[in-house]
């Protein structure tokens, strides 16, 4: 057998065993990545398959870019609305955040392991950062729904982080070495990884969307390989320019993710499987590095340290970053104990053993017998209990159900409009409805009901019922307003936009106005539309184009009949200035 034979069949087997063990992870309740983590260091050089690897350059540019690709499916599943919620304190705490937890992390490791001030705060630097790759896993695939902001911030925050650490772990190691001297050289290097990196990831993702949606290409199995080669360009041009490539693929990931797509799904779907490789090889691989006998020997003095950093440096950095952005003393809290740790600690640890020389060891062995000790414990300990606590504290949400099925529609052009699957609960306005009495807008249209196992074909006669997954297909711009049907009765799941007119039909009643859009407004509650715009407009012949203010709305005639009447209405949301 050729030796790459034998490469691959071993991979083959680790793979296999790694998505086996990510089934394991959900019954036991433990992170997947600690798992994946394990099996590394079974099948090294100390475990069951002694594989020797000690190839820290090459773990090194594994890592790069695995973590690059999990950034980039982490962006590409964001949205704007989530970054608008929470970036002032996502911000601030990937920047400000990240360095109190250095410093804090960096004067205990210091004094615990003994060694100068300046490797403890390399040592508190390379720690400093929340994993993206640990984060994304837990908070995405774990099942664990929280407040929006909360998560929003948990989400960008460990995305966004990374350049701080690489350059606070950078900065140090230079230090150390006698090739840069603190002061404005050390600034000049965080201004550039900043600045660059988001200026490169916002103009590759703006540029990357553009591309994908005018190409015209042969297969569609190639469109999700032309968004991860834009993301790649877009890091490898920023590293280039000496910013930071992992800002810089996370922003473009943003961007893309947010702008219509051809092949969307199909492009999402594909980042994910990409995603999911990434942490399997990156801590599969990582995982070799290990030696535990090493690990045996530093054990006390890494739990420690992994003491400071849980528990006195990550709360300090959350409750000074966070002042001011009127979170719960519950939500800091949390906030405070998701301080996971994974890929990101264990790769910088390796930049010591790269760059050490005999003069100047750097302590290299022993940070990262330690960094890589600390990731366990903190993956096991915080990992593990991140449910518990949010349920503890009340933070836990309720899980939106899962569609049993979902309609999937591709297309190699852009079409504008919408495909949008509601979970109908037992709060649902819609709930218990016929579907030919729901008063839906002009180009929304029931594709298909999910019920059970069972697909449901949608006539006016079906009822709606709770624990439903309506399927529907939308013209542009009317989301919002279908969003106000399918809502719950305490919650009209976001305001109407008063900068669109929506289309509705004229025989819509007044009461199912108020009923289904919460809108309230003086007439009589089983008139029509149109028979409010022809009392009002006393017409014997309506003209399209007519239009008047019923309370906070305008109601203009869309469409005539071929017999003259009124078919098709435009109502809109009056700005507060305009109202009667």
């Amino acid at each position: 057998m050729f030796l790459i034979d034998s490469l691959v069949l071993i991979a083959g087997v680790l793979l296999l065993l790694a998505i086996m063990s990510s089934k394991l992870s959900t019954r036991l309740g433990v992170p997947v990545l600690v798992l994946f983590l394990l099996l590394g260091m079974l099948a090294g050089s100390e475990g069951i398959a002694g594989i020797e690897f000690e190839n820290y350059p090459l773990a090194h540019g594994i890592g790069t870019v695995a973590l690059a690709m999990i950034l980039f499916d982490g962006g590409l599943g964001t949205s704007i609305p989530a970054i608008r919620l929470a970036w002032k304190p996502a911000v601030l705490l990937s920047t400000l955040g990240v360095l109190i937890t250095a410093l804090v992390t960096g004067v205990g490791a210091s004094l615990i392991l003994g060694i100068s001030w300046l490797e403890g705060l390399l040592m508190g630097s390379i720690v400093a950062s929340t994993d993206a790759a640990a984060v994304f896993s837990v908070m995405r695939s774990g099942g664990m729904r929280l407040p929006k902001r909360l998560e929003a911030v948990l989400e960008i925050e460990s995305a966004s982080n990374d350049a701080m650490a690489i350059f606070l772990t950078i900065g140090c190691i230079e230090v150390l070495l006698g090739n840069v001297v603190p002061g404005p050289a050390l600034l000049g290097i965080f201004f550039s990884q900043m600045i660059v990196g988001a200026a490169v990831g916002l103009a590759g993702g703006f540029a990357g969307a553009w591309l994908v949606n005018r190409i015209d290409l042969n297969s569609a199995g190639l469109y999700p390989v032309l968004v991860s080669a834009i993301g790649l360009l877009t890091f490898g041009v920023t590293t280039h320019f000496a910013g930071s490539g992992f800002l810089a693929i996370y922003l473009a990931g943003v961007v893309i993710g947010n702008r219509p797509l051809v092949f969307q799904r199909g492009i999402l779907l594909f980042h994910d499987a990409i995603a999911w490789l990434s942490q399997i090889v990156m801590f599969v691989v990582l995982g070799l590095l290990c030696f535990p006998s090493r690990l045996l020997n530093v054990a006390w003095l890494s739990l420690a340290v992994s003491a400071v950093l849980i528990f006195v440096a990550r709360p300090l950095a959350v409750f000074v970053s966070t002042r001011g952005f009127r979170f719960t003393l519950k939500e800091t809290v949390f906030m405070s104990w998701v301080g996971l740790k994974g890929a990101v600690p264990i790769t910088l640890a390796t930049f010591p053993l790269m760059l050490a020389t005999p003069e100047k060891p750097l302590q290299a062995p022993l940070l990262f017998d330690v960094v890589f000790f600390t990731v366990v414990v903190s993956a096991v300990i915080q990992g593990t209990s991140l449910t518990p606590a949010a349920r503890w504290l009340g933070l836990e949400q309720p899980p939106e159900p899962e569609p049993p099925v979902t309609l999937e529609i591709n297309s190699l052009k852009h079409v504008h409009g919408e495909v949008v699957d509601y979970a109908v609960g037992e709060d649902s306005r819609a709930a218990g409805r016929l579907v030919r009495n729901l008063t839906l807008p002009e180009g929304a249209t029931i594709a298909m009901i999910a019920r059970g196992d069972q697909i449901v074909p949608p006539q006016g006669n079906t009822r709606i019922l709770a624990g439903d997954h309506v399927i529907l297909v939308l013209k542009p711009g009317i989301v919002a307003l279908v969003s106000q049907v399918f809502g719950r009765d305490d919650d009209s799941r976001g305001t109407i936009p008063d900068t669109l007119e929506f289309p509705l039909r004229a025989r819509t009643t007044i009461s199912e106005l108020q009923e289904f859009y919460l809108i309230s407004v003086e007439a009589p509650p089983e008139r029509t539309l149109a028979e409010v715009i022809c009392t009002d407009l006393g017409c014997t012949e309506p003209k399209e184009g007519d239009s008047v203010k019923l309370g906070p709305l305008r109601l203009r005639i869309a469409r005539l009949g071929i017999d003259g009447k009124i078919e098709m209405v435009g109502m809109s949301i009056l700005p507060e200035q305009d109202r009667p």
